[in-house]
């Protein structure tokens, strides 16, 4: 099932850069596998999704937990990972030394600006404070017209509800306006997820015409 929270582009997302063609997807997840098994089984299918669609990965770097299912999952199914991880995360997540690119930041700041510009679609699954953290901040840039990029959560048994029930709230509330809404694509169940992004990538090549943005160009202003 999927479910969406698109809008028209309010105002400051008028000159918002053009979606390149979808090559990578960058993961967002937790560095445990949670209580419910249906959260390892998501990350596992969805990295062999990542695969078989002939995309790469982009992570956290990690080799525990989520983070650690879904770059094997895409390694065991011929797709190419990148992992991005702190130096003073390396030995705490057991960073995967066998993905096809391992790059070491100084900081989570660094990190962060990587995973971004290596990646052009993000996707949130079941995880922690780090997992919510990441995935607000690429909402904030969309809903303020730095990036035109699908933001997918996967809603598996219903993790995100909370989460999302804040953001109907915030709408209520009128701190999320009818002209700065947030976008991004409500999907429950894993196996949807790469067919939504491309299906998201072919409406925005119907709507748009071509134009390359380097992300470097988007990071200078943050």
């Amino acid at each position: 099932m999927t479910q969406s929270n698109t809008t028209d582009l309010h105002p400051l997302q008028h000159n918002v850069p053009p979606l390149q063609k979808i090559k990578t997807v960058c993961v967002y997840c937790g560095s445990g596998h949670g209580t419910d098994p249906a959260y390892k089984a998501a990350a596992v299918q969805l990295g062999s999704d990542i695969a078989q669609a002939g995309l790469g990965l982009v992570y956290g770097g990690g080799g525990l937990g989520l983070m650690g299912e879904v770059a094997q999952a895409t390694m065991k199914n011929g797709g190419s990972v990148t992992g991005i991880i702190p130096q003073f995360l390396t030995e705490h997540e057991r960073m995967l030394k066998d993905a096809d690119e391992v790059i070491v930041t100084k900081d989570m700041h660094e990190r962060k600006m990587l995973m971004f510009e290596r990646s052009d679609a993000f996707v949130a699954l079941p995880g922690g404070i780090g997992t919510l953290e990441e995935l607000v901040e690429q909402l904030t840039w969309s809903q303020l017209g730095q990036h035109g990029k699908p933001i997918v959560v996967v809603n598996i048994e219903g993790f995100w509800n909370p989460f999302l029930s804040l953001i109907s709230h915030m709408r209520e509330q009128a701190f999320i306006r009818e002209n700065l809404d947030v976008g991004y694509l409500v999907i429950n169940e894993a196996a949807a997820v790469i067919p939504a992004i491309l299906e998201f990538q072919q409406q925005a090549a119907r709507d748009t015409s071509p134009t390359d943005v380097a992300d470097s160009v988007i990071t200078e202003k943050f």
